[in-house]
Formats: structure tokens, sequence, C-alpha cells
């Protein structure tokens, strides 16, 4: 069993909204309760909140966890105590190591002090001799690709070279758990590539590394188990491919309407043309998918098939408007349509997805996100770590009723 980096257990926060006293009168009855009153707190009072609520779990040496959830959901909140900024109300928390955080633009820095001189605070702060910081100076400078400033002080910053400075000195200190919050959002799109890069060269160091964020891709790409949390409390733990789905799911994607009389259903969606389903898919595989589609009622229909990336859509094409015409079908009759595609995607994870479309009402019988989850990948790491489903049943068995079975390639 790897070693523990860090464990929360039964971990609950509280804040109180609008918590201040506005005179002396006020202040000294409010010590009083805090010091005294609800002392194991386990009970909400007025105004009372709970950020985080009964949140477990455990971090191995070497293993990067990826934080995800809506904001608000208490992703800061866990980062802060686990850097010991908070305390939570009750439960435990153990570390084992030397942290270094990157929580908040700027936090840490004297905005009189110049950048070269935050090097040297920070390092203290984080246990460093002088001569130790000294030696990593240069390298901090290089990745920080501010060397024309570090001799300004910082309150002069823009808000991306403060995140560029903050990671550098964070990621060559050599922690043994490294601490990121969503504070590399202000660096510029090539800083943050280099800072996956560089959490990737830490991590085979036997660094931990606790990452929250809002991009997915990041995520996947340097995480290998993920939580989401949603409203204080653990929603769904395991591979970040599949906490990701989850969290596109209460995350606000579009919800499609659905009509109150289905009048089609999709009885079954089959893959062809791929050898194996039970690894990554190299780009430009091509997928031959066939839906099969049985008429209830009387309808006109114009079917879908779409494929989305952490609940963004990628693509939709529609029958319909593919073929300028819609499908129209009588009660009982049964339809086959067989898609053609080729995945030239680049790496990812994605979920391709069918529906059925009233074109009379606009209204779907069928939206089914996640038919089928891909990972497209030419990178070796991937292969073989996502199992995927080739054959997909809705509802019962496929069979053919009396009426006339229709055959599209698209």
């Amino acid at each position: 069993m790897v070693a523990s980096a860090l464990e929360f257990q039964n971990i609950f926060k509280k804040f109180r909204m609008g918590e201040g006293h506005d005179s002396l009168r006020d202040l000294v009855p409010g010590l009083f309760k805090k010091a005294f009153g609800n002392i194991k707190g386990t009970e909400l009072k007025e105004k009372e909140f709970w950020a985080l609520r009964n949140i477990s779990f455990r971090v191995g040496r070497g293993e990067a966890l990826g934080i995800v959830g809506p904001n608000g959901s208490g992703k800061s909140t866990t980062l802060k105590i686990l850097s010991g900024i908070l305390r939570p109300t009750s439960g435990t928390m153990r570390v084992n190591g030397r942290i270094s955080a990157l929580i908040e633009v700027g936090a840490g820095f004297h905005p009189d002090l110049t950048g070269r001189e935050n090097i040297f605070l920070n390092g203290a702060i984080l246990g460093m001799r002088r001569s130790e910081i000294q030696e990593k100076m240069d390298a901090i400078i290089e990745f920080a690709g501010i060397p024309a400033f570090i001799d300004t002080p910082v309150k002069r910053y823009s808000s991306g070279m403060y995140a560029r400075l903050g990671f550098a000195i964070a990621a060559h200190v050599e922690p043994e758990i490294l601490l990121v919050d969503e504070v590399l959002s202000v660096g510029d799109y090539t800083f943050q590539g280099r800072c996956i890069q560089k959490m990737n060269e830490i991590l085979k160091n036997g660094t931990t590394v606790i990452f929250v964020s809002h991009n997915m891709e990041s995520v996947l790409s340097l995480c290998n188990r993920a939580i989401l949390l949603v409203n204080g409390q653990v929603m769904r733990e395991g591979e970040p491919a599949e906490v990701i789905a989850e969290y596109c799911k209460v995350g606000g994607a579009w919800v499609p309407k659905f009509s109150d009389r289905k009048k089609a259903v999709v009885r079954e969606v089959t893959f062809e043309g791929v050898d194996s389903f039970g690894k990554a898919l190299p780009p430009g595989t091509r997928l031959k998918c066939k839906v099969a589609i049985e008429c209830l009622e009387d309808c006109r229909l114009s079917p879908g098939l779409f494929l989305t990336q952490y609940g963004g859509f990628v693509f939709d094409t529609t029958y319909g408007r593919m073929k300028g015409e819609s499908i129209s079908l009588s009660a009982g009759e049964n339809v086959e349509l067989v898609w053609s595609i080729d995945l030239n995607l680049p790496n990812g994870s994605y979920d391709l997805g069918v529906h059925l479309e009233d074109v009379d009402t606009g209204l779907y019988h069928e939206h089914n996100f996640r038919t089928v989850h891909l990972l497209i990948a030419n990178d070796f790491r991937y292969v073989g770590k996502y199992v995927l489903n080739p054959t997909v049943a809705l509802g019962c068995q496929h069979h053919q009723k009396d009426g006339l079975l229709k055959r599209s390639s698209i």
C-alpha cells in the first residue's frame, strides 16, 4: 500500500454569514460565545452554514489528486485547511511532509519588496536555508519569465506576473506536497502549459500534488485521481474522466426539453470499425455508429448524433440538417441509421451521444448525453486506462415490428 502523504477524516468546516461587531458591546459576547459556545461544532446557529460537510479522502505519496466542482463548492476551503490557513470545525487531518502552497495570487508576498527579495522571504517561510535559495534563484527567475522585473517591487506586478513568480517559487523549493489552486488561470496559455509540465516533473520525483482547477484538460492530463465537490460534500471520487463527466452534469450544462408523450425510442446503439474498445483510440480512427429507432406513434423525427467534451459540444449533427428533410414514421415502424465518423480529434476525453428530436414540436423523445465514452490519445500512458462499452442497449431488445425497416447511411 502506498504511504499516505495526507488524510482528511470526517472534516467539517462552518462559517458565519456577515460576521462582524460594530461595538465593544457586541464584541465581548461574541468572543464569549466563540470560546464556550457550541464547542463540538456539531450544530448550526443563526446565519451559520457548512462550507465542508463530512469530507474524507486519502492521498498517497507521489499521487496527483484533482479537486473539481462548481464555484462555492468548498475547493479552496479544503486547500486552506490542508495548508494550515484555516482550522476545521471538526474532524482530523494528517499531513506527512513539507507543504508548498500556491492558493491565492500574491499570498505570502510583501508588496514593498522586490521579486528577488520575495523569493528569499518565501523560501525562508518554507524552511529553506539562504544558501539553498541562492542555488535555486536563477532557475526560479528563468521559470517565472520576468527577469527584467525581478528587482522591481511586486506591488508593480500584474496578476499574471504574481502567478508566474508564485508558482516558480512553490515548484522549485522541492516540496513533498504541492497545493495549487485555480490561481494558474491568470497566467497565459503558454505559461499554464509549462506549469503542467513542471508538475509532471516533480510528480516523477515523488512529490504529491493537490490540484484545484476549472481547466478539465489540465486535470485530465496531470491527475491520476479526482474528487467532485458539490455544496461542500464529496459527490464522486475516482478516475479523472469519470469524475469530470459527473461534474459536467451538475455544472450548468444545457438540458434538453422532453416531450410529455414519447412517440419514438432508441432501442439500441452499436459500434463497428474499432478493433478494441478496451484501450484509447488514436486520432483519426474511423467509427461506424448504428442507431436503431422504433416509432411508437406517427411522428416526424430528426435523429442526431453529437460529441461533447466536459459538457461542451464539439459537434452536433442531425439527419434533418444533413439530408434537408425529416424522417416520417408510422406507429410500429423501425429505422436504422448508420453514421460514419472519422475521429480527427486532439487527445482528450469525449462523450458520444444520440438524440431524437420531434420536428413538429422541437421537443426531444430521447437525448442520451453519454451513449459511449471515448478517449482519444496517441500517448502510451493512456492506453488501457479506460474501458469502454461498445454496445449500449436502451430500453428493451430491438426487434422489427410490422412495417418498413428503413436504412439510411450518413
